[in-house]
C-alpha cells in the first residue's frame, strides 16, 4: 500500500476512535447528571419496604437504576432453604454473610461459612448460596448489572 493510502486509513481509524470515545464520554456525562444528595444516598433498612420471597425476604439498599448498575441487596433466607437453585449470569457477584451459616456452591464444589465471610462468584460460573443453619441467614449481595 502506498504511504498516502496508509496515512488516509490511519486518519479514518483515529477519527472513528475519537468519535466513539466522545460518544462514550457523553453517555457517562449523562449518567452522571443525576443529582446525588445525602438524602438519596443514605438508605436505612425498613422492613415494610422489604420484598417478601418464598423463603424469606430481600431489601435493596441500592438498585441497578440508582448508581449506574451497581447494586447492594440484603437477602434473608429461612433455615435450610435457598432463594433459587444454582445458576449463572454475566455479572460477577460478591456475597457477604452478616448472620447465620451459608453453604456456597461454585462450579461443582461447596464450602460453608458463617458471619463475616465473603464469597466471590466470577462471571458466567454456576453458583448458588443456601442457608445451612437452624436460624435465619442474612447476607449482602453486591454486583454491577451490565448496561442495557
Amino acid at each position: 500500500m502506498k504511504l498516502i493510502q496508509i496515512i488516509k486509513v490511519l486518519i479514518i481509524v483515529l477519527a472513528t476512535q475519537q468519535s466513539l470515545i466522545a460518544q462514550e464520554s457523553k453517555t457517562d456525562t449523562n449518567l452522571n447528571d443525576k443529582k446525588y444528595t445525602v438524602e438519596n444516598c443514605v438508605n436505612h433498612f425498613e422492613l415494610d419496604k422489604a420484598k417478601k420471597t418464598n423463603v424469606g425476604y430481600q431489601y435493596w439498599f441500592i438498585d441497578k437504576d440508582f448508581a449506574n448498575g451497581n447494586t447492594i441487596k440484603m437477602s434473608i433466607v429461612n433455615p435450610h432453604q435457598s432463594t433459587h437453585p444454582p445458576h449463572k449470569h454475566i455479572q460477577e457477584e460478591f456475597f457477604f454473610i452478616l448472620e447465620g451459616t451459608a453453604t456456597f456452591y461454585l462450579d461443582g464444589k461447596t464450602i460453608t461459612g458463617g458471619a463475616n465471610t465473603s464469597f466471590y462468584c466470577p462471571s458466567n460460573i454456576e453458583h448458588g448460596i443456601s442457608n445451612a443453619g437452624d436460624t435465619e441467614l442474612k447476607y449482602l449481595v453486591m454486583q454491577k448489572y451490565p448496561k442495557e
